[in-house]
């Protein structure tokens, strides 16, 4: 005796052959999910790896600054052609003191006014 295929009352079970609701409904929950990280965590990790990068950046770039100054400063106190050594010390701070000023001017020559 044979069993008639299917379900009850010999009917058999649809198959679905385009799609399986269970993997679109994943598909898209991975997609939204996705979309959501890539507008909101993408950015916030870029704009904090800035910041971490600028606090290591900013102190090594004022140390090297400065050290850039000394060794300037001891460069011209040394080849400064002037006698005594004393003379030559205060002629660097008085170029460099110059210089600054200069660029100071300039600087506050190029400022905008306040507008109220």
């Amino acid at each position: 005796m044979t069993m008639p295929t299917g379900g009850p009352g010999g009917k058999r079970p649809v198959q679905d052959s385009a799609h399986d609701w269970t993997v679109d409904v994943a598909d898209r929950i991975e997609s939204v999910v996705g979309t959501v990280r890539d507008k909101t965590t993408v950015p916030v990790v870029k704009i904090v790896r800035g910041v971490v990068f600028g606090l290591v950046a900013g102190p090594l770039a004022i140390v090297a600054g400065i050290f850039f100054l000394i060794g300037l400063f001891r460069l011209i106190e040394v080849y400064l052609p002037i006698e005594p050594y004393s003379a030559r010390v205060w002629g660097t701070y008085a170029v460099a003191g110059a210089i600054f000023v200069l660029v100071g001017l300039f600087l506050f020559s190029k400022r905008t006014g306040r507008r109220d």
